[in-house]
């Protein structure tokens, strides 16, 4: 059987699967990715590992034609140099060369944001569709452009950095070195921070939260306020709001940017669904120009979850191999 290898690189783990022509998922592997602290070299034996456990659970059985890999950062034009990761320790690091004698496969290299969007236009959400504008909520704020079946990456490659769109004059630090970006609302980091503001500030709406990180024994994440908000949390559904009406306002500004048929909404943060998505909606209509005298892009959540970004870099690579 003829399959391509994905891996998708995050701001906290490396996740890799063989992805058959169907786009599923037939062996999967998993690694932390090392702290942004660490060297270039260390979270590339990372990725290395992950592929070549990944071609072990392969076997002689399958055929691996392509290695795909969707990078959390601004990748060339070329589709070979990570130009900057704000979430991990690559500055213009021209990783295809430096993986490409140690993987036994063609090799190519994306935004895991547009490999996100090919795998949801491909087998998902907007499968079908003429266009969709992606946006990836996880650490940060990831984005990508899909048009006539081709991802636009703009003419240096950098195209559908939503995330670091100003949204706030002034307003929160970025690690991109502005202040005010959108993923500083609208992000999982922003999920956190501000559940963390009401912890530390001994907020008594804030005392189921602070409750369940004590039982927990870990650290607070967005996943465990996504899982109080489920459960009937009011001031976890009033953080998910929060980060939801900020979505919303970043999707009426790209719609009077691009006007697209649809958004589509993955990453992480979009695991709290309608909690989310609801607030999303509300805010884009009451800020969309020219709303009542136009036609509205849909926004959906994403149908194919984390998977989503590796599945489409393996689909990716194997399209590039193929020549289309």
């Amino acid at each position: 059987m003829d399959v391509a290898i994905g891996i998708d690189i995050g701001g906290t783990k490396v996740s890799g699967g063989v992805v058959d022509e169907t786009g599923q998922i037939l062996y999967r592997s998993r690694a932390a990715t090392p702290d942004r602290s660490t060297s270039p070299q260390i979270v590339e034996d990372t990725i290395v590992a992950v592929v070549d456990d990944l071609l072990a659970q392969a076997g002689d059985d399958l055929t691996v034609h392509a290695v795909g890999i969707g990078a959390a950062g601004w990748v060339s034009s070329d589709r070979g140099t990570v130009l900057f990761a704000p979430h991990l320790s690559w500055r213009n690091e021209r990783l295809r060369e430096s993986l490409q004698d140690r993987v036994s496969a063609p090799l190519c290299v994306d935004n895991d944001a547009n490999a996100a969007a090919w795998a949801e236009w491909r087998f998902g959400a907007a499968r079908d569709q003429p266009d969709m504008v992606m946006i990836t909520l996880g650490t940060g704020i990831g984005g990508a452009i899909l048009r006539e079946g081709a991802v636009d990456r703009g003419r240096w490659g950098l195209a559908g950095e939503f995330g670091h769109m100003q949204m706030v004059p002034d307003g929160q630090r970025c690690e991109c070195g502005n202040r005010g970006c959108w993923e500083q609302y609208a992000s999982g980091n922003a999920l956190v921070r501000e559940a963390r503001s009401m912890i530390e500030s001994r907020s008594p709406l804030a005392s189921d939260l602070s409750a369940r990180v004590a039982a927990d024994g870990g650290p607070l994440t967005g996943p465990l306020v996504t899982t109080a908000a489920q459960e009937g949390d009011p001031t976890a559904v009033e953080l998910l709001s929060e980060i939801g009406h900020w979505l919303g306002v970043g999707l009426a500004n790209l719609a009077a940017a691009l006007d697209p048929t649809m958004f589509v909404i993955g990453g992480g943060v979009s695991a709290a669904g309608d909690l989310l998505i609801g607030p999303a909606k509300d805010a884009f209509r009451r800020r969309l120009p020219g709303r009542g005298y136009r036609p509205e892009a849909r926004i959906e959540a994403a149908s194919l979850g984390n998977d989503a970004g590796l599945i489409g870099a393996a689909d990716l690579a194997w399209a590039e191999v193929r020549g289309h």
